[in-house]
């Protein structure tokens, strides 16, 4: 649940800082900015459905999390095999593409899992492609 209060509250004070920017902006440029307030009231209603239904909001932010973990992970492995012949080490990016993707994929296949247990695996996974990409940055600095 800490989680998704966390989140609920990132979408709200997201909102109602768009919202402000949005009327801050009023005369100041040409360009129309309703669609800034389109992503303040979003955020607004996102942040309070969060509160109000914590529940399915955790069920739907997993999703968001999986989606985006496999979604990543496939964008790095293409960014891996598209950057073999210009870097070493390629094969870190690769790796922690396929990190992200298996964690997408836990995350779908438990989607019942608990909240401390998704914390868990959000911190091992964080670790675990941040030490990746610490390696793939050395590898990076050698090769200049």
């Amino acid at each position: 649940m800490t989680l998704v209060f966390l989140w609920g509250a990132y979408a709200l004070v997201d909102g109602v800082l768009a919202l402000g920017a949005a009327i801050a902006g009023i005369g100041g440029e040409v360009v129309p900015r309703w669609w800034l307030v389109l992503v303040g009231i979003a955020g607004i209603l996102a942040g309070v459905l969060a509160f109000v239904w914590p529940d399915i909001t955790a069920q739907v932010l997993l999703a968001f999390i999986a989606a985006w973990a496999i979604m990543i992970g496939v964008l790095q492995i293409v960014g891996a095999i598209q950057l073999r012949k210009e870097i070493e080490g390629e094969w870190l990016l690769g790796l922690s593409g396929l990190l992200c993707i298996l964690f997408g994929v836990a995350l779908v296949a438990q989607p019942s899992a608990g909240a401390l247990a998704v914390v868990w695996m959000i911190a091992s996974f964080a670790i675990v492609v941040g030490c990746l990409y610490i390696a793939l940055a050395f590898r990076l600095k050698q090769c200049k």
